[in-house]
């Protein structure tokens, strides 16, 4: 009976053999496809990095007014796809400015120094002198950084007498407050798209010569936050705004031919919102 099933089982494998044998091996990828799926994938990189930029330039100029405070949420995440007969299409997902923002930038420059002045009121009303040091250098910490802090600078007589007084160098006034742009106080995300936007658009001109798109074709990016809004949040909108950007490929051709410059081949770029 052993010896039956050894047998069996012999035959069994030599017939599989030839069958196995005749099934033909997986064909290798298309190479071509591979080098443009290839350069696709570059090109997310250098999408994502430009809207990190955009988001970037946006940071730094809140930060001017409060260095603490966090706007952004989230990470810029981009995904590319070659679209038979129409180009490249680039899905971004950029950092989501937080709905607060505008409202912490307002307070932060409308304070004008207000609350400072009022911690400087009780301060006088206290009597430990180790505990009104240390209130002071808190304030002194936040005069650097709330602009308005200071509402009017020592003159020399009084630096002269803290002078004499203490028998140590008073410490440098601080530097003025940065000016913020208007628009960054009364509508701060039209800033934050104005930015990034144009991060985008000058990547997508300056970097799609590899993309090869035809001059039919259109390189297009539909940019949006990469965090939807809460319903269960007053005034968190939770329907997202698209922006759409498209370039035909014969203006990205003409740029890099010298027949347009980069400040032309912007305004050849179609926005839309959706």
């Amino acid at each position: 009976m052993v010896k039956r099933v050894i047998v069996g089982a012999a035959l069994m494998t030599a017939c599989a053999l030839p069958a196995a044998a005749q099934t033909p091996p997986a064909e290798p990828a298309d190479p071509v496809q591979a080098q443009a799926r290839y350069k696709v994938f570059v090109m997310e990189g250098v999408l994502e990095r430009a809207a990190q930029n955009g988001a970037a330039v946006f940071t730094r100029q809140v930060r001017a007014l409060s260095p603490e405070a966090m706007f952004l949420s989230g990470a810029a995440q981009v995904r590319g796809f070659r679209l038979e007969g129409y180009g490249v299409f680039f899905d971004v997902e950029v950092p989501a400015l937080r709905p607060t923002v505008a409202w912490t930038l307002r307070a932060i420059v409308d304070d004008n120094g207000a609350s400072l002045a009022q911690l400087k009121a009780y301060i006088r009303k206290v009597q430990d002198p180790r505990d009104r040091a240390e209130l002071e250098r808190a304030i002194r910490n936040l005069e650097l950084q709330v602009p308005g802090g200071r509402t009017t600078a020592p003159d020399n007589a009084t630096i002269a007498a803290q002078t004499v007084a203490t028998g140590q160098a008073t410490p440098a006034r601080p530097a003025a407050p940065p000016v913020a742009e208007p628009l960054l106080l009364t509508d701060p995300a039209s800033v934050f798209t104005r930015e990034v936007k144009g991060a985008l658009i000058d990547a997508m001109i300056e970097n799609s010569a590899p993309l090869a798109i035809g001059p039919d074709e259109w390189l297009t990016i539909a940019a949006r936050d990469s965090e939807a809004g809460n319903r269960l949040v007053p005034g968190d909108a939770y329907d997202l705004t698209t922006t759409v950007l498209r370039v035909k490929g014969s203006d990205l051709a003409a740029f890099r031919a010298g027949r347009l410059t980069l400040e032309e081949a912007r305004l050849k770029v179609e926005v839309k919102e959706f």
